[in-house]
């Protein structure tokens, strides 16, 4: 077995909690707190326990060690924060992203990161093209632009929870799941 793939198989764990997270969106839009603080709790034990060559890094074989599986996760949870504080993202989103970040450190959460956002915006895409309310999300998304510049023009932080349509609630732990095993396999296999 390869070492990359070797790499993948670690992240085993990670594939469930994110998989069980996804199934808890989709049928509750909540994500167990319960999850994320064992998945955070597993991400933490793998990276400071197994040996070089059993952990998924991608500059160095081998585990990340404790202190680059808690960058990972305050890297992750900083860059979901803004959208949280937005309202554009639920808190368990932000925690989900978390986790994943105890899983693969600092490095390789960003493109993570950037690959959930990615799969969110094809998620949406496809979810409004298909429930046909495409012109109420274009509509929303222009609101949106005017209303966050006219907030900020007198010095208010602009929210996103005053809009006149709405189009659906995504459950983003299935775009985190999509995108960030996207992105690890994409990167481990061909880069």
């Amino acid at each position: 077995m390869t070492p990359k793939l070797m790499g993948l198989l670690a992240l085993a764990p990670m594939l469930v909690l994110l998989l069980l997270a996804a199934k808890q969106d989709v049928n509750s839009h909540r994500i167990s707190n319960k999850l994320v603080l064992v998945g955070v709790f597993i991400g933490l034990v793998l990276n400071g326990l197994l040996p070089e060559g059993l952990g998924f890094n991608s500059q160095v074989p081998g585990a990340l060690g404790w202190l680059a599986a808690l960058k990972g996760l305050a890297v992750a949870m900083a860059v979901f924060l803004p959208l949280y504080l937005l309202r554009a993202m639920g808190a368990g989103d932000v925690k989900l992203m978390g986790m994943v970040g105890t899983f693969i450190g600092p490095n390789d959460v960003l493109g993570a990161v950037l690959a959930t956002l990615v799969a969110g915006g094809v998620m949406a895409l496809l979810v409004t093209m298909w429930s046909k309310q495409l012109g109420a999300m274009l509509q929303n998304v222009k609101l949106i632009f005017y209303g966050s510049a006219v907030k900020l023009s007198i010095g208010q932080a602009p929210l996103m929870n005053d809009l006149p349509v709405s189009v659906r609630k995504l459950p983003y732990a299935l775009a985190i799941t999509l995108g960030t095993f996207t992105y690890l396999i994409w990167q481990r296999l061909y880069l």
